[in-house]
């Protein structure tokens, strides 16, 4: 699929709306630690044309470190990839899904039955898809069984 500008904002946007959504999970067990927060803004900078893309990879790779730290919080490490991910998809669109994929999967892993966690995945990718427009779906959620 060929993207334009204006589509590769929107996915910028919406990627960063899926790991703003999960980001208190990550903030709740490290408070101090602002790298996945700063990568979402880095990623609604770009989308507005205040930030380059190297800016928005810096940041990217920042939170993605913040992820490695907190491999011992589930939910966290996936908010803190979130993050990261929603940065890098200034650099390819293509990320935008992953930042989706593991804000579900942070959402699944934030619950405190592990029998909630499919409807947790489930109710994360609705609202998901009801947050962007249909004809980036394709793009977004690339698995026909993407829950």
């Amino acid at each position: 699929m060929e993207l334009d500008r204006s589509d590769h904002e929107t996915l910028a946007r919406w990627a960063a709306d899926c790991a703003e959504r999960v980001l208190p999970f990550f903030e709740q067990k490290f408070p101090e630690d602002h790298r996945p927060r700063h990568a979402i803004e880095a990623a609604r900078a770009w989308q507005r044309g205040e930030l380059l893309i190297t800016d928005a990879i810096a940041a990217a790779f920042a939170a993605h470190a913040a992820a490695s730290d907190a491999t011992t919080h589930a939910a966290a490490c996936a908010a803190a990839r979130a993050a990261g991910h929603a940065a890098a998809t200034a650099h390819a669109a293509s990320h935008g899904s992953q930042a989706a994929t593991f804000a579900a999967t942070a959402a699944a892993h934030g619950v405190a039955e592990v029998s909630d966690a499919a409807e947790a995945t489930a109710r994360e990718r609705d609202w998901q898809r009801q947050q962007l427009p249909e004809l980036l779906h394709a793009l977004a959620f690339p698995l026909r069984n993407n829950r």
